[in-house]
């Protein structure tokens, strides 16, 4: 049987902090490693100060099998993420000299000069393994536990493609989702939670829904790595939406 595999994020940027930016990365990142049976468990924000990512990085990357961070690895003064990976394990960092070249080839074609600030982008840690960057170029790299990405979401897409083959595959959790118009979240809570108590192995979670007064229910989602306990939990949650009154649809994985 595969041991329990796990993962954390650790989202790096001010601007995250503010409101200026709204994450996406938490449900590409989340989504990607659903198939390999590695659940993200913990997320972090942190700001662009260096102490408070080394904090963060060694705390995740002893306690969860994996750690993603995303954000603060471009050229400018903020991107500090190398250094603080770097700082975390206790290594130097430098110029990767495949980076440069490969960077100062990019922007030869690009008849961009390849500028100080834009060689920032080559500052690796020592013994990190590069992660292909196939959007934009600059890669990310992986350090140990670790992997750093970039914190535009389509570059951390492309990021991730070089990243599936690396890791040690988990039990994928499977979902089930029992959706019902109408229902509303008291009509089944304490029954819901009885349920919760007797289907071992099985997360039930309940998400409804309001987009007018006559666009309204519930969604009642069952996880779980056992199928046979899946499909129980499904024919249950259907009972529990009969019994209140109400009907209801049943959709494999997860929906609104």
């Amino acid at each position: 049987m595969n041991k329990p595999v796990s993962a954390a994020i650790c989202l790096i940027g001010d601007e995250l902090l503010s409101g200026r930016t709204r994450d996406i990365n938490v449900q590409q990142i989340a989504g990607f490693l659903g198939p390999y049976g590695i659940p993200v468990e913990e997320v972090r924000i942190v700001p662009d100060v260096e102490a408070r990512i080394v904090e963060a990085v060694n705390q995740l990357r002893e306690r969860y099998t994996y750690v993603f961070t995303t954000g603060g690895i471009g050229p400018t003064h903020d991107d500090i993420t190398a250094d603080a990976i770097a700082a975390a394990f206790g290594i130097g960092i430098g110029k990767h000299p495949e980076v440069m070249a490969m960077l100062q080839e990019r922007y030869d074609e690009m008849g961009t000069e390849f500028t100080e600030a834009r060689q920032r982008m080559a500052r690796i840690p020592e013994g990190a393994s590069l992660v292909e960057n196939p959007v934009s170029g600059a890669p990310g790299f992986q350090t140990g536990n670790v992997f750093t990405l970039a914190g535009v979401p389509s570059i951390v897409q492309g990021m991730l493609q070089d990243i599936g083959h690396r890791l040690e595959k988990g039990v994928p959790v499977r979902s089930i989702t029992v959706r019902s118009g109408g229902l509303r979240e008291g009509d089944v809570a304490e029954k819901l939670a009885s349920l919760s108590q007797e289907l071992e192995g099985v997360s039930l979670g309940s998400y409804p829904w309001f987009r007018s007064v006559t666009d309204h229910g519930v969604a009642l989602i069952a996880r779980s790595t056992d199928r046979e306990m899946l499909q129980t939990a499904a024919e249950q949650l259907v009972a529990l939406v009969t019994e209140a009154g109400r009907e209801s649809e049943v959709i494999e994985g997860e929906a609104s």
